[in-house]
């Protein structure tokens, strides 16, 4: 398998994991998203303008975190240089958003899978700021069109591309990340609903396994 070949891969992986932080977010973490932004903007403001208030510090915290979550990320990678497929600082993100989702696990498994305020929002946090991390570590691998915790603009390039009948194009790694999202989703929701205390293990298994592939195959 080549490099790109492997790092497509891998960003297929961090794109499923979005997705099953994004199911747990939603059905474990009353109804907040901690991956998509665009989401949770469009909840904090329905909670602020029906008057909910602890539907709106949720998608406020989950909104802060990401951002806190983002700009270390940022500062952890640094800026792209476009001969590396695959930048190390970009392998130490991903260990760094482990330590974020172990600790989301950590308080899920504490609460039993139940968790209430303040408990909550620091579990909301934790999953957010690792979403940010992610982001960060994939916008530095600089992949055109290839986010790994929203797809609205993977979607639009997806369909732009299929429309033109572009010859050689990057629609196949599109449609697999989208398809990785929902899926990713899709599974944690089963979790959710069979074995709640393991939909907090889906992303950490995913995570160890996307960040022990690329501290073997991308060391340099």
């Amino acid at each position: 398998m080549t490099d790109r070949r492997l790092r497509d891969v891998l960003l297929l992986a961090l794109t499923l994991n979005a997705g099953a932080i994004d199911a747990l977010s939603y059905l474990g973490l009353h109804r907040v998203f901690t991956a998509n932004m665009t989401g949770n903007m469009v909840l904090l403001a329905l909670s602020a303008g029906q008057g909910q208030e602890f539907g709106a510090i949720r998608s406020a915290t989950a909104f802060v975190g990401y951002a806190i979550g983002a700009f270390a990320g940022a500062r952890i990678v640094g800026r792209s240089r476009s001969a590396e497929v695959w930048a190390p600082r970009v392998t130490t993100a991903l260990a760094a958003e482990l330590l974020l989702l172990v600790a989301l696990a950590l308080g899920w498994q504490a609460s039993a899978a139940q968790p209430v305020r303040p408990v909550l929002e620091l579990l909301i946090g934790f999953s957010a700021a690792a979403m940010g991390l992610q982001s960060a570590a994939a916008a530095r691998l600089a992949v055109t069109g290839i986010t790994t915790t929203y797809v609205t603009g993977t979607l639009t390039g997806l369909m732009s591309e299929l429309a033109a009948l572009a010859g050689r194009s990057s629609w196949g790694l599109r449609a697999g990340v989208i398809t990785a999202l929902a899926v990713g989703a899709g599974i944690n929701a089963l979790v959710l609903r069979y074995w709640p205390p393991g939909a907090a293990l889906v992303p950490v298994a995913v995570l160890v396994g996307a960040t022990l592939t690329a501290l073997r195959y991308f060391r340099s």
